[in-house]
């Protein structure tokens, strides 16, 4: 079955709205994955408007599943993972100014830089994952660098599905293929939610892992966090 991690960013944007401890980051992660989440994502940026430094690093003492931090390896997030040690690392290409991630690495012209990052990582046993476009190029070049799996970057599958799911989905699988030929790990994530879920699960061989927040959240407000993640899971459960 494909894992479920509950990516909390959105939580901590919306207490940081208001200041203060409402929500409770490390509450709201101890409840995801006492409804079933089987890991919880942050995405920690420069300027910590949303999951900061000081959650990530609280965050290991109510984790009981897998812990995933994503986020471009500059020093200072490179320096933060290696002492929290989390179960894995994603690695994305994002802007310190980007609204949320938007580009997958160019594993090619990159290959130099992830290879030392990834070696860093591993030096300390973390599970490295690297953000991806559905390029088959690009996975085949990123077993280069060491990394253990990818995580697909969906939001164009998202984006074409209500047209066409057959033609959306299409890069996706020849991504995939590619991950299980050369031997990669694979992960999935980026506007990902109850509509499309399903299809894209059922679809993708070998797909270990799909990070979801913002629809997750945003479908929350409307049928609660409990339930939504057990309609995550059920979804996750049919292919």
């Amino acid at each position: 079955m494909t894992k479920l991690s509950v990516n909390i960013n959105k939580i901590a944007t919306l207490r940081n709205a208001r200041g203060g401890d409402q929500p409770n980051i490390l509450q709201v992660a101890k409840d995801a994955q006492a409804f079933g989440a089987q890991g919880i994502t942050v995405h920690p940026r420069p300027d910590e408007r949303h999951i900061t430094y000081q959650d990530a690093q609280e965050l290991p003492t109510v984790i009981t599943t897998e812990f995933n931090i994503e986020g471009n390896p500059i020093p200072k997030f490179i320096d933060m993972v290696c002492a929290i040690k989390p179960d894995q690392v994603t690695l994305v290409p994002d802007a310190p100014d980007a609204i949320t991630s938007n580009a997958g690495w160019d594993t090619v012209a990159n290959r130099a830089f992830l290879q030392e990052v990834v070696q860093e990582f591993k030096q300390h046993g973390i599970r490295t994952s690297i953000f991806l476009d559905p390029d088959a190029v690009q996975v085949e070049a990123a077993v280069r660098t060491g990394t253990d799996r990818i995580e697909l970057y969906t939001q164009a599958y998202a984006e074409a599905y209500p047209l066409d799911p057959a033609k959306a989905i299409a890069p996706f699988v020849d991504a995939a293929t590619k991950a299980q030929e050369v031997g990669l790990g694979l992960n999935a994530g980026h506007d990902l939610s109850l509509h499309n879920i399903a299809f894209f699960a059922q679809q993708l061989p070998g797909l270990l892992e799909v990070s979801i927040g913002h629809a997750l959240i945003c479908e929350s407000l409307y049928y609660g966090l409990e339930n939504v993640i057990n309609q995550y899971i059920a979804k996750l459960s049919t292919h």
